[in-house]
């Protein structure tokens, strides 16, 4: 467990056993299924940490140039690489740093596909498909609303182009395997009659199996018998908030208590728009530590309050057993998938420091930053 007081303020703490557990856990399903797990770097890209990562899964997705060369260089493995639309300066980088590549249309595959042949190295290529049906009910992370830019639907799809290797479909969001099961029904009805052409079928991100109450054993037959239906298929499954779900916290300080209109507000030395920005698109409450989720009448409530200039930069209420005092240590739980990887300085606010929580119990600082991280990035 991570020992709070040992951590400097504003932090956040990776931690290592807790990871592992997850990585154990996602290791099994991928064993036990059959199936390819692979990390997506758009929830987690802490490269330091991928040491730890490759003892259990050794492949990952990526969905931009920089993204893939990260792949190639500290996961140590070509990217399955995804992008909603490619370029002719940078497609010969993605295939130099992929494995797999999928196009987002017809008209980037037609494009496209024909360069990819021009290199030595050669890379299986492939469709997004819009099932255009998804159980998300967030819009912005939707991607089969009406009118999403994201893949092929059945209509213009009846046969396969030559060269097209596999499809790819990514309509969950930290969804469950009755939601991956429902969505697959639509998959099979709409696309099924191309599945024994392919070689892989990618069911893309959003498969939260290490959530306390998702029902792993239902995935597993599920995967299994779609396998039994096709049997020459790899099956690859990318997800990102899984590897890191609930394996860490972002440590903050009160730094003002401010009141107005009998709403006090806890400053911190964090901010919710440059550090916690999905609390505020999704938008959620974290949980902290320590707090009770909802206000009890009688005990000291408090909004938190964002350290940046934006109005908007709060979240709240949450009721504690004594006052709140300056220099006390707020503790956000769950706070390492799409943070580290969303994080802006903004504002000119600091980047809190990243950490690993080590299995020996001992505080690995992977990297703080400075004045010259916010200068040289606006130069």
């Amino acid at each position: 467990m991570i020992e709070i007081d040992k951590i400097p303020s504003p932090c956040y703490v990776l931690d290592e056993v807790l990871l592992r557990e997850n990585l154990a856990l996602i290791k099994s399903v991928k064993e036990r299924a059959g199936v390819n797990i692979i990390l997506a770097f758009k929830a987690f890209a802490i490269w330091k940490a991928f040491p730890i990562i490759r003892e259990y899964v050794p492949y990952s997705t990526a969905s931009s140039v920089w993204e893939a060369q990260l792949a190639y260089e500290e996961m140590g493995s070509p990217a399955h690489t995804f992008s909603p639309a490619y370029t002719a300066e940078n497609l010969p980088v993605f295939v130099r740093y992929s494995s797999h590549i999928t196009f987002n249309s017809l008209s980037q595959f037609e494009r496209f596909y024909p360069e990819t042949r021009k290199y030595a190295k050669k890379v299986s290529c492939g469709l997004r498909i819009n099932p255009e049906y998804s159980e998300v009910e967030t819009e912005l992370y939707n991607p089969a609303m009406p009118g999403t830019r994201f893949g092929v639907t059945a209509d213009q799809l009846q046969q396969l182009p030559e060269g097209v290797e596999g499809l790819h479909f990514h309509t969950l969001c930290e969804s469950s395997s009755y939601d991956l099961e429902k969505t697959l029904q639509q998959v099979e009805a709409k696309f099924g009659h191309l599945l024994p052409q392919l070689k892989w079928f990618n069911m893309g991100g959003g498969h939260l199996m290490t959530r306390d109450d998702y029902n792993v054993e239902h995935l597993i037959e599920l995967l299994i018998d779609f396998k039994k239906r096709y049997p020459n298929l790899e099956v690859i499954m990318e997800p990102g908030s899984a590897f890191v779900w609930q394996t860490g916290v972002l440590v903050s300080s009160v730094v003002d208590i401010v009141e107005n209109h009998g709403i006090k507000t806890a400053i911190l030395d964090v901010s919710f728009a440059c550090h916690m920005p999905d609390c505020l698109e999704m938008p959620y409450k974290p949980r902290i530590q320590g707090a009770h989720h909802e206000p009890v009448e009688g005990l000291p409530t408090y909004r938190m309050g964002g350290n940046s200039c934006l109005s908007g930069d709060f979240v709240g209420s949450w009721s504690f057993d004594k006052p709140l005092q300056i220099g006390d240590k707020i503790v956000f739980e769950d706070m390492i998938h799409y943070t580290t990887v969303k994080t802006t300085m903004f504002n000119g606010i600091s980047h809190p420091a990243i950490a690993l929580w080590t299995k020996h119990g001992q505080l690995d600082v992977y990297r703080e930053f400075s004045y010259e991280d916010y200068r040289d990035r606006m130069s």
